[in-house]
């Protein structure tokens, strides 16, 4: 909620008092689950180990997210490699989540302490690798009068289905990533054949998107050492017992 020097400042402040009351919130109500049940996606604030704000976008089937025990589940799928969200939050759990609806302009926000949780992620979610679990701080519902309208188009064809399994990204093709893959990574990558960095450009460009880095923007000798770091980066950020978000040589991390 704004700060009480810009509620005096803007001469708002009974306004932003009186809102506050109407609709924060510190608890899920069935309105509010039933809202976030329905949505594909969500966008995801949290803070890097330097104090920097960044916004990620999570896109999965309807329903995805879930409340349970008074908490938010969100899975962590297969993305690409950085974990950037995920390491800011070993570093710091205070995120912001903002669901929309598009179609019938709506949008609800949440801000709460995330925890990461390894535990049967698989199963609880299919394709899921673990785990984020929040507990609510705030809740509320913004005035959606700004919210342009869209129609939804169709799913991505790289959600994980009913049984987890999900299409091989197309960046993991690169040769020149190939060598930090996982092993089953590695392998599904070979059998469906290497692509040069001019073919995932062209890719991208007609709308055949996945979630890799944005390699054709990246100097080569760039795009090489951040290959090699991604797989010690994963394991300190999330395996480590005591984790800290990797630094990293991406030049614009916040884009991925």
């Amino acid at each position: 909620m704004p700060s009480r020097h810009s509620r005096a400042r803007y001469g708002q402040r009974a306004l932003v008092e009186r809102t506050a009351q109407a609709i924060l919130h510190s608890a899920f109500t069935q309105q509010d689950i039933a809202f976030i049940g329905e949505r594909d996606f969500f966008f995801l604030s949290s803070v890097d180990p330097d104090g920097h704000p960044t916004v990620s976008y999570k896109g999965g089937a309807p329903g995805f997210v879930k409340v349970e025990n008074g908490e938010l589940v969100l899975p962590c799928y297969d993305g690409n490699g950085i974990f950037l969200s995920i390491g800011n939050i070993a570093a710091d759990p205070k995120i912001g989540l903002l669901f929309m609806d598009f179609e019938r302009p709506r949008r609800l926000r949440v801000q709460g302490l995330a925890r990461l949780d390894e535990s049967a992620a698989r199963d609880a979610i299919p394709g899921a690798l673990f785990l984020v679990r929040v507990a609510p701080l705030h809740i509320f519902v913004n005035c959606p009068r700004y919210v342009h309208k869209y129609t939804r188009a169709e799913t991505s064809k790289y959600v994980p289905d009913e049984d987890g399994s999900a299409p091989l990204a197309q960046w993991k093709r690169l040769q020149i990533v190939h060598d930090s893959l996982s092993p089953v990574d590695q392998a599904a990558a070979e059998s469906a054949g290497f692509i040069s960095l001019e073919e995932y450009e062209a890719k991208v460009e007609a709308g055949d998107v996945d979630c890799g880095p944005h390699v054709c923007c990246w100097p080569l000798e760039m795009l090489l050492l951040e290959a090699k770091n991604v797989r010690s980066c994963i394991t300190e950020v999330v395996f480590a017992d005591d984790a800290v978000a990797c630094s990293g040589s991406n030049p614009d991390r916040s884009a991925s």
